[in-house]
């Protein structure tokens, strides 16, 4: 397997009025091409720091990084990656179309090219003849749907995904976890994926990454033993509960450590 992410000893500490504010510390995590690589822990844990670093929206203060054997920002002026925010973040003046379309737009492809691409992320995420439609006439759900085929549209290999079903209710979350999956066999990107929802976690990752509080450190990576192929009455069976209890002992551990 080849490492599309390779964090050693990543650090990374924010200078504020009231003193440093030590956001990761020593974190060593390699993330292989194809891996869906979950990362939980309670908030302000590093993990949308870690991700952000990743992206090159942060810079880390100690350790190294590597992003396709670059350094983040080499990969980010490489289009390396899609970002998905928590929230959809469309400009309600452009169509979900013009939405998907804008990286496209700044990144200088031609016409028929973007149209293509358009279309076929749109078909992608399951809003095939909404291209024409304006983010308000959209549910919550197909907002953040949109938002992924934007993240998709110039067909980075790795796609980073900022807990983008957080805000959603319980049934469509299920509904879009589910998409996700078969959005992710169907492309094969390699996702990293902050969420702090532990059946989430462990239903969609291959591995999990589980954080303690801050200063943000990997307390345990879980490899998973599920299937590729999961429906979601997985999350009875014993497997899935054996899984998200190490999880949540994990969690456990790391409050520990600062106690």
């Amino acid at each position: 397997m080849t490492s599309v992410v390779s964090a050693r000893n990543l650090s990374l500490t924010f200078q504020t009025n009231d003193g440093p504010v030590h956001a990761l510390k020593d974190v060593d995590l390699d993330i292989e091409r194809g891996d869906f690589v979950s990362f939980i822990g309670p908030s302000g844990c590093g993990k949308t720091t870690f991700l952000r670093a990743i992206a090159a929206l942060e810079h880390p203060t100690g350790g190294t990084m590597t992003v396709n054997g670059m350094t983040p920002d080499e990969a980010r002026r490489a289009r390396a990656y899609g970002y998905v925010f928590q929230a959809a973040g469309l400009y309600p003046w452009r169509t979900i179309a013009g939405n998907i379309r804008l990286p496209l737009e700044i990144m200088g492809y031609e016409r028929a090219d973007m149209e293509a691409r358009v279309e076929n992320v749109l078909e992608l995420v399951d809003l095939g003849g909404f291209g024409k439609k304006f983010p308000w006439q959209l549910s919550g759900g197909m907002q953040q749907r949109a938002s992924i085929a934007r993240a998709l549209a110039f067909d980075a290999d790795i796609l980073l995904m900022d807990e983008p079903f957080g805000a959603l209710d319980e049934i469509v979350r299920d509904r879009l976890n589910e998409e996700l999956l078969s959005l992710w066999d169907r492309t094969g990107k390699t996702i990293g994926f902050v969420t702090h929802s532990i059946p989430e976690a462990v239903y969609l990752s291959t591995r999990i990454v589980v954080m303690s509080p801050r200063p943000g450190r990997i307390t345990d990576v879980i490899e998973s033993p599920l299937p590729k192929e999961r429906p979601l009455d997985i999350r009875d069976s014993a497997e899935f509960i054996e899984v998200a209890h190490r999880v949540r002992e994990g969690l456990r551990a790391g409050h520990g450590d600062e106690l």
